[in-house]
């Protein structure tokens, strides 16, 4: 993937701001306007000063003058403020607005990546780089138009009455600024690959904390803390080395600003008492200058940290200009049709896959599956069982060959409607930290309360769910962490019968069962797969003596297959795992 540039995220930025664009331009117009009273205030304090300096005494035309000078000034003031004030709203709703929309799409985008994509990056680190880029346009928001326009405004005002009062006081205060300006810019290019490397090392102590703590399970059953400590106390080490460079050359930059800006005002301050001397400028010159000089370095003190944070937001959004930016591992054809599933008839022609691009998974990999027939996948580990139904699902895209559900093949159709006309039910499913009545309605969301704990009295989960305090309004924790496993099971068993798709995938779904919610739900299991074609992933044989054909499957092709009883008298790979499992058949 080519390297992300300073461009590329701007365009992103301006992707989700280009909605707002007469909003941010009366903000533009606001600032410049404020920045104008700024450099036009000081003009009138200057006349208040040799008015006062010209005058000895104290006559009523020139306290008139006085007053009316002052009245101006008072009124460029409130001015200026409510200027602030009307910019700081059209801030406040443009950068939440623009946030939000920031935060919905990015999010929209991460669904569109594959599978493979979220099992590759830490749920962590990509909540992070999500929160991250919006913070990245606040912050650039914030001193582009704050800091970096009104500087632009009041440097160039400010030059300009200056260079109209005296050429060579102008000309040192070009200088100077150009100085002061170019510093901060340079020094911000050079400190930015400090900033991309402070936020690579917040990514990832991020993404080792919230593994950490999803995992807190394993943590406590391996009795992990005292590693996991360890683990995270490098990482965040490692960043705090990073914040502490980043921060240290900031210091370091600050103190050489400072000295710059003592030298300015010194040279200025010089040259101004030289004219002064000559009769060229006034007292109100000075009050002039010094005005200005205290605006400016204001100013300039804050771009200096702004310059700074501009190449901070972009090093942060640069992380999530990447993923953004990388291509889907599976995405739907421009042309790709919505799936039309009538009789569930399921073939794999000639597929090849493999994840690592080095060894093969499944090679010239063959199967059909009829209409409404029960199949069930068996072999040892590693034998493709679960790579063939990954594939079904379009978790991966088939290195070569085909799959076809009802002589469609699944690479033209859309996602979406292919996983709709599929039921599956994990070995361990996970559920949202939500309701339990959200979980099971997550299977078909336009279903009624009604639908939804007919579903749940069909798994055998209603009676449980009864039990608790707050019913079916009961949260289940991250990931279900709050039912047991057997429980969890059936919620998911439930959501499979809500969703009542044409084709129905279990894998081992009655694994964390206990033997009398075994029994229980292979009767729900026996109803849910009528007029359905079904494919079960078995681990423990005696859960498919019932299926119409056993696949048995070993280093990606299908070895045998047949009915139980078939598989039992050839004496082949099955009657092996059998035996394994059931000891007393020989």
């Amino acid at each position: 993937m080519p390297e992300i540039k300073i461009k590329d995220i701007i365009k992103e930025f301006w992707k989700y701001a280009k909605p707002y664009k007469w909003f941010l331009l009366i903000f533009f117009v606001v600032i410049i306007a404020n920045s104008i009273i700024a450099v036009v205030t000081p003009l009138f304090y200057k006349d208040l000063f040799n008015t006062v300096a010209t005058n000895s005494v104290a006559s009523d035309d020139v306290v008139a003058s006085l007053i009316k000078i002052v009245i101006i000034i008072l009124f460029l003031n409130g001015g200026s403020w409510l200027l602030f004030r009307l910019g700081g709203t059209i801030d406040a709703y443009t950068s939440t607005r623009i946030r939000a929309e920031m935060d919905e799409g990015v999010f929209e985008r991460l669904q569109y990546h594959s599978y493979k994509f979220f099992t590759d990056n830490f749920a962590g680190s990509l909540m992070r780089r999500v929160k991250r880029f919006s913070q990245a346009y606040d912050t650039l928001s914030m001193v582009i138009f704050w800091n970096l326009l009104s500087l632009v405004v009041v440097i160039t005002g400010f030059l300009l009455v200056l260079f109209n009062r005296n050429i060579w006081l102008g000309a040192v205060m070009f200088v100077a600024m150009i100085a002061i300006v170019a510093a901060n810019v340079l020094f911000s290019i050079w400190k930015l690959k400090y900033d991309e490397d402070r936020a690579q090392k917040d990514t990832k102590a991020s993404g080792v904390l919230v593994d950490s703590i999803t995992n807190n399970a394993n943590v406590k059953l391996f009795s992990g803390r005292i590693h996991e400590q360890k683990l995270f106390t490098t990482v965040r080490e490692e960043l705090a080395k990073a914040e502490l460079i980043s921060w240290l050359l900031a210091e370091g930059s600050f103190t050489i600003q400072a000295l710059f800006m003592v030298l300015v005002e010194f040279s200025v301050m010089y040259v101004a008492i030289i004219f002064w001397q000559k009769g060229i400028l006034t007292v109100g010159d000075f009050a002039l200058i010094q005005a200005y000089l205290i605006g400016l370095f204001q100013r300039l003190w804050n771009i200096g940290r702004g310059m700074r944070k501009i190449y901070e937001a972009f090093a942060d959004a640069k992380e999530t200009v990447e993923i953004l930016h990388q291509p889907y591992g599976v995405k739907d054809k421009p042309i790709a049709k919505r799936i039309k599933v009538n009789k569930g008839k399921i073939d794999f022609v000639k597929v090849d896959f493999n994840y690592n691009k080095t060894r093969k998974t499944l090679e010239n990999f063959n199967i059909n599956i009829n209409p409404g027939e029960r199949v069930a996948l068996v072999g040892p580990s590693g034998a493709g069982k679960s790579t063939a139904v990954k594939l079904l699902l379009r978790f991966h895209d088939v290195d070569a060959g085909k799959i076809l559900i009802d002589g469609q093949n699944i690479a033209d159709v859309t996602q979406d409607s292919l996983r709709e006309s599929i039921g599956f039910v994990p070995q361990d499913p996970i559920l949202f930290h939500r309701s339990l009545m959200e979980n099971i309605r997550y299977g078909n969301r336009k279903a009624s309360d009604k639908q939804v704990m007919e579903a749940a009295k069909l798994a055998h989960c209603h009676e449980f769910i009864q039990g608790l305090p707050e019913g079916y309004k009961t949260f289940v924790g991250e990931r279900g962490i709050k039912l047991s496993g057997g429980e969890r099971q059936r919620v998911a068993i439930a959501r499979a019968i809500l969703k009542n798709a044409p084709i129905l995938i279990l894998d081992e779904a009655t694994s964390s069962l206990d033997s009398e919610s075994e029994a229980m739900i292979q009767d729900a299991l026996k109803t849910l797969m009528k007029n359905k074609t079904v494919i079960v992933i078995a681990h423990r044989l005696s859960t498919i003596m019932q299926m119409d054909r056993i696949l048995v499957m070993q280093d990606g092709e299908v070895v045998d297959q047949g009915t139980h009883a078939d598989l039992l008298d050839r004496r082949g790979l099955y009657k092996k795992l059998w035996s394994i499992q059931a000891g007393s058949f020989t």
